[in-house]
């Protein structure tokens, strides 16, 4: 049996229900522990949410990796040709997940004597409209086959609001292609994703009918989206994709390039990048909390038992063992408190989660409550506090080596 945890755990149970100058100040270490722990937890579980949701939304519009036409003419959009060798060049890279077209083309919504400025996108059959299908707030996502013109658009809810349109509306869309040309289109749904940056100009409709605005072929296209299976190894499947892209520009004498969504909006991202400096900044004031409260709270201990401690060093005990009790008792104190904040931080993730009851404004966080998503980081972060705190704690203890066992047996 290890004697020095014995002891630690007589120490520990003993306490409860006696009147000892300790307890208050062991009590305010468990809750110091247990704060710190809940600010750690929940601070950490906002910040991946938060992360993952933004990365997720500009995913949602642009894809993990894109094949674009480099060059550019700001009097006619300059296309990438998606031939069916590129696109079975690419369907046959491991750890791809899912190719889509899309044709771009700016236009103009005029209604209600006000205008609004758009990017048209046009999409396939095969497009994945499941992002914009989960932000739907009116009307329904229309079936897009890419064969024929469906003349339906979807439009965010803020060009809706400033031009005061709702579902089922006709509206006339206007283009700047040979002239001014004007198409009758009808609103079939309206999306609000809370990114503004997108929802201010970004709007849907078939492929055909942006493909036939532009004069383009069937096989020309603004871009490519690639969606990967782990965005993290993004950089290199990229990596075997520019040798497909290489082949097109050689085949079709184009400057096609494949930028990841994070080198198309670098401010967006590199943005998200910051936060993760919070995590450190928030683990040294867990870290400060939990290791000035403890330390207080051992030093009243050893303090009130020092009629124990000069027992125990009349008896042979050495310095090092009684040292070890202290720190194990401690540690005993740091791992409830641990658990205690734990388990509240657990619960008030999971009622977030499941209700969205802390709201938030949408216009500057992109998004209408407080995103919560557990990580795996919550474990090692967990344990290194709990080293750190037990690692400090060894300061404390040598004050144990100062009291001599005549003096502390005499002292009450």
């Amino acid at each position: 049996m290890n004697l020095e945890l014995f002891l630690a755990h007589r120490l520990y149970s003993t306490r409860k229900g006696a009147r000892h100058l300790s307890r208050p100040a062991v009590t305010i270490a468990q809750w110091g522990v247990a704060v710190g722990t809940i600010v750690m937890f929940l601070s950490i579980s906002i910040i991946v949410g938060f992360k993952n949701q933004i990365r997720d939304k500009v995913v949602g519009f642009g894809g993990h990796i894109q094949i674009q036409n480099y060059e550019r003419n700001s009097e006619k959009a300059i296309p990438t040709t998606a031939d069916s060798t590129l696109i079975n060049e690419l369907l046959a890279i491991d750890g791809i997940e899912h190719i889509q077209q899309y044709v771009q083309t700016p236009g103009l919504i005029l209604a209600n004597g006000e205008y609004e400025g758009i990017m048209l996108k046009g999409v396939d059959n095969d497009y994945d409209l499941s992002f914009f299908a989960s932000n739907i707030t009116e009307g329904e996502i229309p079936q897009f086959t890419g064969k024929e013109a469906s003349n339906n658009i979807v439009i965010s809810s803020i060009t809706a609001n400033r031009l005061k349109l709702k579902s089922g509306d006709r509206i006339n869309v206007y283009f700047m292609q040979d002239g001014i040309r004007a198409r009758k289109m009808t609103i079939a749904a309206i999306y609000n994703t809370h990114l503004t940056e997108f929802d201010n100009i970004m709007a849907l409709t078939d492929i055909y009918t942006t493909r036939k605005i532009n004069g383009w072929d069937n096989n020309k296209a603004t871009g490519i989206e690639i969606t990967v299976n782990d965005y993290n190894q993004r950089y290199n499947y990229r990596n075997n994709i520019e040798q497909a892209v290489s082949n097109a520009n050689n085949r079709n004498r184009e400057m096609l390039y494949s930028p990841t969504i994070d080198e198309m909006y670098p401010a967006m991202f590199n943005w998200l990048d910051i936060l993760d400096q919070t995590v450190w900044i928030i683990l040294i004031l867990v870290i400060s909390i939990a290791g000035f409260t403890t330390i207080s709270g051992l030093f009243i201990l050893i303090l009130e038992k020092s009629n124990f401690i000069g027992i125990m060093k009349a008896v042979g005990a050495q310095n090092i063992s009684i040292r070890k009790t202290f720190i194990y008792y401690a540690g005993m104190i740091v791992l409830k408190g641990m658990t205690i904040g734990n388990a509240i931080a657990i619960v008030i993730c999971i009622i977030q989660q499941q209700t969205g009851i802390i709201a938030i404004d949408p216009e500057m966080y992109y998004m209408d409550s407080v995103p919560i998503e557990f990580s795996w980081l919550l474990i090692p972060m967990n344990i290194v506090i709990f080293i750190i705190s037990i690692a400090i704690l060894v300061i404390p203890s040598m004050l144990i080596s100062k009291i001599e066992p005549v003096k502390a047996i005499k002292f009450e």
